[in-house]
């Protein structure tokens, strides 16, 4: 690039970018600039048009009287400091092709489902292939630091942490903080001793959820609520309160009541499920993991004490997939980083490969703008990039957008 210059003709190097400051003030902090011969330290202010200095009532604001560098596109009036020093200006509108900032104008001013619907078919299959690994593991990040903080608050027990992990994932979005809480109320350590009775991590399970604080007809129930009242007093128990959890616009199968049922199954089979899920080899041996039934009073009942045609009530495939993704997945990622071991954290992205993509609008969007998705791996990385990069128009941090905007070819 030619040497810079200020509008006033004095050469300019930037030493230090600075940092970008994300909250009110000036746009970049704690830069290093050398103006003619000068060496400043301060901050960085950027507009499109400098006269945007004023409009914005920087002149009268002791804030930005550190401002080293005023960064614009163009350069249509002359602004100062709040003490009358005028502001060095950096005009960039000349040192860039002119067509490239058409480009970025015609993604910030579309209407499209994403901002480069019509030119993302242009972009070769690689740059997409290498952005979307990115944004996976971007992903991957972001969500494991909610299990970070639980791993604090249990005191980096894995096992509690997991389990809380786990129980949330059965409650999905309606019942998750339900079942957080039933979790948290009845630690893992008390249901291991009760690992080898299905009907005592029922009475459990149900009990502390606060199902059985009621009068049945059913003769299942009654027997768990006394079960309950024994192991309540045993382990000191407060139940939770009942009302809490939500059963309108659910489909039965998804019931609370059901959901807990699966879970208490879950738990019978695998009481270490953290150390058998790091185990495991691939996606298929975790649905097996997964593949939870009921007691037999469920099979014709949805909720205490309501008879139903009968039917076996499994979880889904598609909620061990969403659990897989959600939950065990970013799980093993934050494990492996924790506990240095890269092998596991490739497993962890070798694991959402074997996974189907997921099934909702964005993703259909995505399949109509030619974008392919084989599997969760591809799918989580596109959520990212729509939600993230896409909604906020944050093309120029896009590998896609930048592949566009530079005009490359395929």
């Amino acid at each position: 690039m030619d040497q810079l210059h200020s509008s006033l003709g004095e050469k300019i190097q930037i030493i230090k970018t600075g940092d970008h400051n994300h909250d009110a003030g000036p746009d970049f902090l704690n830069a290093r600039i050398k103006v003619g011969e000068t060496e400043w330290a301060g901050n960085v202010e950027i507009h499109v048009g400098s006269s945007e200095w004023n409009e914005h009532h920087h002149q009268h604001d002791s804030g930005y009287n550190n401002v080293i560098l005023h960064v614009v596109y163009e350069n249509d009036a002359e602004v100062f400091h709040q003490d009358g020093r005028p502001v060095p200006t950096l005009e960039v509108k000349k040192l860039f092709d002119q067509k490239i900032y058409e480009s970025y104008q015609s993604l910030m001013q579309s209407a499209a489902w994403i901002p480069c619907e019509n030119q993302i078919r242009r972009v070769n299959s690689l740059t997409i292939s290498q952005w979307l690994h990115r944004l996976m593991i971007e992903r991957l990040e972001e969500k494991v630091q909610p299990i970070i903080l639980s791993l604090e608050e249990n005191q980096n027990n894995w096992e509690e942490t997991f389990y809380q992990s786990i129980a949330a994932a059965f409650g999905a979005k309606v019942n998750a903080e339900p079942f957080r809480l039933l979790a948290r109320s009845l630690p893992v350590k008390i249901l291991a001793k009760h690992k080898s009775s299905l009907f005592q991590l029922e009475a459990l399970l149900f009990g502390v959820a606060g199902f059985l604080d009621e009068k049945f007809s059913d003769e299942y129930p009654n027997k768990l609520k006394k079960e309950f009242d024994f192991l309540k007093k045993r382990h000191q128990l407060p139940p939770i309160k009942k009302h809490i959890w939500k059963f309108l616009r659910l489909r039965p199968a998804n019931f609370p009541t059901i959901r807990i049922a699966q879970f208490a199954q879950l738990v019978y089979n695998s009481i270490h499920l953290l150390s058998k899920i790091v185990e495991s080899g691939n996606a298929k041996s975790l649905f097996q993991l997964f593949d939870c039934e009921t007691s037999e009073y469920w099979l014709d009942h949805y909720r205490f004490d309501k008879i139903s045609a009968k039917k076996k009530k499994r979880l889904g495939e598609d909620a061990i997939e969403l659990i897989l993704i959600n939950t065990v997945a970013p799980f093993l990622f934050v494990y492996g980083k924790l506990h240095d071991d890269e092998n596991l954290v490739s497993r962890t992205l070798k694991l959402l490969e074997e996974i189907p993509a997921e099934k909702n609008n964005i993703i259909s969007h995505w399949k109509q703008t030619g974008v392919e998705t084989k599997s969760a791996f591809d799918s989580q990385a596109l959520l990212q990039l729509k939600n993230v990069y896409c909604k906020n128009f944050r093309c120029l941090e896009c590998a896609i957008g930048h592949k566009i905007l530079t005009a490359e070819k395929p």
